[in-house]
């Protein structure tokens, strides 16, 4: 990788503005942007083609795959795994600790030995709106929706659409994000692309075509 904010002679080479901080231990993949104010921790990996937008942070040993979205002021916290063509909105949040105190009991800093770090998930495609808030751990499913503002507690199954604090299920979205119309006999349909969905024991599978 390179982490010079000098323009690339490689076309394909990252593109990381002067004022990121990225580790020099951390791997960029090729063609991935990082904007002005984002981290990158030490050891990360962020994978081929992603945006990391103005103030996004991304911690130590954080695996982000490829064609990601990392909006202004994301905060992902270590140890967090995003899959390929996940979404994280503006000022979403990723969480890594369950029961957060800045002391032990006998009133010293915490160190990162006081403490057992939990992490998200986030699988492909999926999508965390706006200052979400994920609290780990959780898994936020196959190209899943957790609509702006919600606070999701408990793992969301794959294509569902969650929204409140706590996140509830309120519908089912397709691939292209859009919430799904209801057919017959469990069927779903994507009103944009017409794409086939089914539901069986609560949960959702694409119909391939034959």
């Amino acid at each position: 990788m390179s982490i010079s904010a000098e323009p690339a002679a490689n076309p394909a080479a990252p593109r990381i503005q002067a004022t990121a901080d990225v580790d020099r231990s951390a791997t960029i993949g090729d063609g991935t942007v990082v904007w002005h104010l984002a981290q990158v921790r030490e050891h990360a990996h962020i994978g081929s083609h992603c945006v990391l937008g103005r103030g996004a942070y991304v911690g130590p040993s954080v695996i982000v795959g490829q064609n990601c979205k990392l909006q202004n002021y994301a905060l992902v916290y270590e140890p967090a795994l995003l899959e390929d063509g996940v979404f994280i909105g503006p000022g979403a949040v990723l969480t890594n600790d369950l029961h957060p105190r800045a002391i032990t009991i006998d009133g010293t800093l915490k160190t990162d030995d006081d403490w057992n770090m939990v992490g998200v998930i986030v699988r492909r495609g999926a999508a965390v709106g706006a200052r979400a808030v994920c609290i780990a751990p959780v898994t936020i499913g196959r190209w899943a929706m957790v609509a702006a503002g919600s606070v999701v507690t408990h793992d969301v199954p794959d294509f569902a659409l969650v929204a409140g604090v706590p996140a509830k299920q309120v519908g089912w979205v397709g691939r292209a994000g859009v919430k799904l119309a209801q057919q017959d006999d469990g069927i779903w349909r994507c009103p944009e692309t017409g794409e086939l969905y089914r539901e069986a024991d609560g949960a959702l599978s694409r119909v391939e075509e034959s």
